[in-house]
């Protein structure tokens, strides 16, 4: 399980199974603070917040291949695009509890149901619906160029 959410997050084997290694050291770690209820949610959040990390960390200091330069260079469109859209992320995310972004990766790249990602996150179905509405009305607004309060 905890495997195939960083496979999910991360697209790469590799830094899937660095990411899976962490997760369970840092359960080992600490296993003196951890209570046995609801174990497989634990994990899961344990996994996103690793792997969210780990792109944070990849954004902050990108690594770039000899190899990589010419297939950067051809799609320069498609990377300033994907950059933009980084950025807008980013500005959205940060006016809100890091918890809605786990919620918005559960919804909106898992595939995930409200029922599930309620269930998950420990919250409500309604509570829910008002974190995702929430976020979608911050990125309409930063969209438009309307002020935030």
């Amino acid at each position: 399980m905890v495997m195939r959410r960083c496979r999910r997050l991360l697209g790469d084997e590799d830094r899937a199974l660095d990411a899976m290694q962490e997760v369970f050291v840092s359960l080992i770690r600490n296993s003196g603070k951890l209570t046995g209820a609801y174990p497989s949610s634990l994990l899961y959040r344990m996994a996103t917040n690793v792997c969210l990390n780990m792109i944070r960390e990849d954004k902050r200091k990108p690594v770039t291949h000899d190899t990589d330069s010419l297939a950067m260079i051809a799609r320069f469109d498609e990377a300033e695009e994907r950059t933009d859209a980084g950025d807008l992320l980013d500005r959205i995310f940060e006016r809100g509890a890091a918890s809605s972004r786990e919620i918005a990766v559960m919804r909106y790249v898992d595939g995930m149901t409200l029922e599930e990602v309620a269930r998950e996150a420990g919250l409500s179905v309604s509570g829910v619906r008002k974190r995702l509405r929430k976020l979608q009305e911050t990125a309409r607004s930063l969209v438009s160029g309307e002020a935030l309060p």
